[in-house]
């Protein structure tokens, strides 16, 4: 199946999820925030399955000034 995440198109497993897509790019579990086509999820609904060609965005918070 393929989605697009963040900019790129990218194949995963039929029933992969937006915390199993976080799991692969290995990013800090603190301080990142998701969204799939366009709606922020909040961490509970990460485990929702993806469908062909979802979108999905992974942001991580930078610190600085």
């Amino acid at each position: 199946m393929n989605v697009i995440v963040n900019g790129e198109r990218q194949t995963v497993a039929e029933g992969c999820t937006a915390a199993d897509v976080v799991a692969k790019l290995e990013v800090p579990e603190r301080g990142v925030a998701v969204a799939v086509d366009g709606e922020v999820l909040p961490r509970g609904r990460w485990n929702v399955a993806l469908a062909e060609n979802t979108t999905i965005e992974i942001l991580t918070a930078v610190q600085g000034g």
